[in-house]
């Protein structure tokens, strides 16, 4: 898809711009500067275009951040995956050196390049937009993010720049995989692992990462969209607002993913947190894997211990893998389990084989009776995929108990590969035919 890279010094709006051209509210927005660090692709659509604007950290060569230089390289590597690119200035305070300095760079790349001058809130402060003539960007275009000013113009002129695009992508085949997790337990340095390259900002600083990062890859000829995201803490520990809305993007992150990797750190073992995050995905209807990541010097019968766990925890008994995304080992191994996840999701079971597995059932246990009467298994079909969803008709739908269900539900993770996957179960009642006549 087309991108088009926004630029520009720390606190000039650029995330409530892209929020404002984008109509959502998927990049992370606070007063305070620095908050965007990585780069974040968001889908935009136009007057019939679409393309993805890419949000990225404020830059500030005079910014002592051990950060700041990382900040540099993402917004570098946005600009590079560009087509256009989008210098955000604050029309408030004026011309400053770093914007003279990122008009050189943005000069010096040969791509098509708007400055939007923000912070325009009304008609009697058009003129301040003049005064960033002076970069030699051509005619700075007057906006404001708050309220709206001038962003159609802005984005009327993103999609004349723009070049043809012949091929639309199929998005039906591609797999959205989350990796979430608690802050500091190596997210991003395994997203980066993936990748192949130093995609996400990677610090020892537990809160790195404030937004959710969308990046595309491929894996054996297979498209995989890695969303990488903020580390959720619990809410008790939520000190300040930032990090409060950054838990809230992990949680959508899990929500718009078909697979979510659960991060933990293995000197850790799985935590109670953990385990709390590992439920949220999958009350998002998200299949789920749990990774103990710097598995490094951990022996096995640690891993039967948290395994064992997990299954007593987590009702749909997520797989625990083990990675090293330090020195790599079985970094491989999780991508090609989140692979299998995804398909798991899009599993459709033949009608005759789930009746077959349904009479099985019955003969291993037989269904519980109330007052007399047994619970009769008449007929069962899936109905949906991803997350798979199954209708069974019986004779009493009160005569149905919850260890009952369960019951089914584990054998169906057992018959079918189910572990780690979502799975709906409708009992739906149907009164028995009666003989004679």
């Amino acid at each position: 898809m087309l991108k088009v890279a926004v630029v520009g010094y720390p606190n000039v709006g650029k995330s409530s711009l892209v929020n404002r051209l984008s109509g959502s509210r998927e990049a992370v927005v606070h007063e305070r500067p620095g908050v965007t660090r990585d780069r974040n692709e968001v889908p935009t659509e136009w007057n019939g275009r679409r393309f993805e604007l890419i949000d990225t950290g404020g830059i500030d060569s005079d910014d002592l951040d051990p950060l700041q230089g990382s900040i540099r390289e993402q917004a570098q590597a946005a600009l590079n995956d560009s087509q256009v690119a989008v210098l955000v200035v604050d029309a408030q305070t004026g011309v400053r050196p770093g914007d003279e300095e990122l008009a050189d760079l943005l000069r010096r790349s040969g791509m098509p390049v708007l400055v939007a001058a923000n912070k325009i809130d009304g008609v009697g402060a058009l003129a301040l937009a003049n005064d960033f003539w002076g970069l030699g960007l051509g005619e700075p275009l007057a906006v404001s993010a708050a309220q709206g000013l001038g962003t159609g113009d802005l984005l009327d002129r993103i999609v004349e720049l723009l070049p043809d695009e012949d091929e639309v992508e199929d998005e039906e085949d591609v797999l959205r995989l989350a990796v979430i997790g608690r802050p500091n337990v190596g997210k991003s340095s395994l997203v980066n692992r993936f990748l192949g390259d130093q995609r996400v900002i990677v610090s020892d600083v537990a809160g790195t990462t404030r937004d959710a990062i969308d990046l595309p890859l491929e894996v054996d000829g297979r498209r995989v969209i890695l969303i990488d995201t903020a580390g959720m803490r619990r809410q008790a520990k939520v000190s300040e607002s930032v990090e409060y809305y950054t838990a809230l993007r992990s949680q959508r992150a899990a929500e718009r993913a078909d697979v979510a990797l659960v991060v933990c750190d293995a000197t850790d073992g799985i935590t109670a947190q953990d385990l709390r995050i590992a439920e949220l995905a999958m009350t998002a209807k998200c299949a789920t894997a749990i990774v103990l990541n710097k598995w490094d010097a951990q022996d096995e019968t640690d891993l039967d211990h948290e395994r064992a766990r997990v299954a007593q925890k987590i009702r749909l008994r997520p797989k625990v893998l083990t990675a090293s995304a330090l020195t790599g080992r079985h970094v491989a191994r999780v991508m090609t389990e989140a692979l299998a996840l995804g398909d798991k999701m899009r599993t459709r079971v033949p009608t005759p084989d789930f009746n077959r597995f349904l009479a099985e059932t019955v003969q291993v246990r037989q269904p519980p009776a109330k007052q007399g009467h047994r619970l009769k298994l008449i007929y069962g079909a899936q109905i949906e995929t991803a997350p798979p969803r199954f209708a069974i008709q019986v004779n009493s739908r009160n005569r149905v108990t919850r260890d009952y269900a369960y019951f089914i539900e584990n054998r169906m993770r057992a018959r079918y590969g189910f572990d780690g996957v979502p799975l709906v179960i409708d009992f739906t009642e149907r009164k028995e035919r009666r003989g004679g006549g």
